[in-house]
């Protein structure tokens, strides 16, 4: 086993080839804005418990999604051309993050209560955003993460309700398509993100891209705009018909 790196009050992460086989890379140091912005820089992000240390991970090969990607089933289509749910951008972001601690409390969160005032401080910094999705006017589900410059990285979504993460999921693929966003860091494997259009990608690759497109101006806007009253039925294209 790798020596596990312990990080003091300065702003430096150790190499990542010094990570353990499962991704591990060091623990100690803070959530602060500009450490929690390093990290991301470097293909690296927090990962702990209430009763550990706040732990830094680096895992290879990443999980990512390219936007423009995104993959769609035709049982989607379907719900999003039903328009079943009603879909925000950055509204309520502390509730969202609090849905994602609280719907894995009994099976274990590492979203713990200085993460969640770490990150409403990247949100209220313009670098994290959060998604919801409604649906008769109550909050059904819904996902954050943090943006800097052309790289979406994604934290924690959650679901109260068939198909609601897919849902917000989807859209703001399409949103950071239209925003000609490089990739969405999805961190590890997942089922349902590869359901999404999710895959594997190199660390070294990984971190070869975000050092590049995290140059990039980082939209600290209201990503709600961004949505310019459509609907989302209206992020589907319409079906076509070969006409003999």
């Amino acid at each position: 086993m790798r020596y596990l790196y312990k990080l003091s009050n300065e702003l430096i992460f150790p190499p990542l080839q010094l990570s353990q086989s499962d991704g591990l890379l060091a623990l100690g140091g803070d959530l602060s804005l500009n450490r929690l912005l390093l990290a991301y820089r470097s293909g690296i992000f927090p990962w702990y418990n209430d009763d550990s240390p706040i732990l830094w991970w680096s895992p290879d090969p990443r999980f990512v999604l390219t936007p423009s990607e995104v993959i769609v089933s035709s049982s989607m289509k379907k719900i999003l051309k039903k328009n079943l749910f009603s879909v925000s951008l950055d509204k309520n972001f502390r509730a969202v993050i609090s849905n994602c601690k609280k719907v894995r409390e009994n099976t274990g969160t590492w979203i713990t209560d200085e993460m969640i005032e770490a990150y409403c401080e990247l949100h209220n910094a313009g670098y994290a955003h959060s998604v919801e999705v409604s649906k008769d006017g109550e909050l059904v589900g819904g996902l954050y993460g943090v943006s800097i410059g052309l790289c979406f990285f994604g934290e924690s979504m959650f679901s109260l309700a068939d198909n609601a993460s897919k849902t917000g999921f989807i859209i703001l693929s399409k949103l950071l398509k239209e925003k000609n966003f490089e990739l969405i860091d999805c961190q590890v494997y997942t089922n349902h993100l590869k359901s999404l259009g999710a895959y594997n990608m190199e660390r070294d690759k990984f971190v070869s891209i975000i050092a590049k497109y995290t140059k990039y101006e980082t939209y600290k806007d209201d990503w709600n705009k961004w949505l310019n009253g459509r609907s989302t039925s209206d992020f589907i294209a319409p079906d076509r018909f070969l006409v003999e």
